[in-house]
């Protein structure tokens, strides 16, 4: 079996990404961010506007949302991973498409085996979806774990569709306290958790 890559290897192998027709939109390419042995990871649809700009997954004002959200979890950006199954702006941030995400799958699909998390926190309807290899609403998959390959997935509304419906952050909550009780099954510590 071959030795796992490291993210730097993956980002190498990425390259000047002109694998898939975004790379004549894009500005930057979205590699991802955040701890490389992180039992916790966060993967999102695409960056948007504000991340092609800066490389970076998640900072706008969703991405402010979701640090909020990661900090009240116990953990930080830095002690978590943080990526999207996209990593090229959609023009318009429109969806996804299947010849993206099939061209793109591959390297999260690297990314979590030399990352190694044992819980997947899925931002929203296509990340689930791509994730489990389903196709079925967001609000049908929230709330209960599902299996990936022996990776525990955990389906939650993306950060930005609570910004346009906020009385829907008790339900994300609600799913990231199962996150939070399940690290904790397991044996994992938030690192937030041991200052207080």
């Amino acid at each position: 079996m071959p030795s796992r890559q490291t993210l730097a290897q993956i980002r190498a192998e990425v390259g000047d990404c002109q694998r898939c027709k975004l790379c004549s939109t894009r500005s930057s390419i979205v590699f991802g961010v955040g701890a490389e042995d992180a039992p916790l990871m966060f993967v999102g649809e695409a960056p948007g506007e504000q991340e092609d700009r800066r490389g970076e997954p998640f900072v706008g004002p969703a991405g402010e949302l979701l640090d909020k959200m990661i900090e009240a979890m116990g953990w930080s950006r830095q002690s978590v991973y943080i990526a999207n199954i996209l990593m090229c702006r959609p023009p318009g941030n429109r969806n996804p498409q299947p010849d993206e995400v099939e061209r793109c799958l591959p390297f999260l699909n690297a990314k979590i085996a030399t990352i190694g998390p044992r819980i997947i926190v899925a931002l929203g309807r296509p990340a689930a979806n791509t994730l489990l290899g389903m196709d079925a609403p967001i609000s049908s998959l929230r709330g209960r774990f599902h299996d990936r390959n022996g990776v525990r997935v955990m389906p939650t509304f993306h950060p930005a569709y609570l910004l346009r419906e906020a009385d829907k952050k008790r339900e994300v909550w609600s799913d990231l306290k199962l996150v939070i009780a399940e690290l904790a099954r397991l044996g994992i510590a938030a690192p937030g958790a041991a200052r207080g």
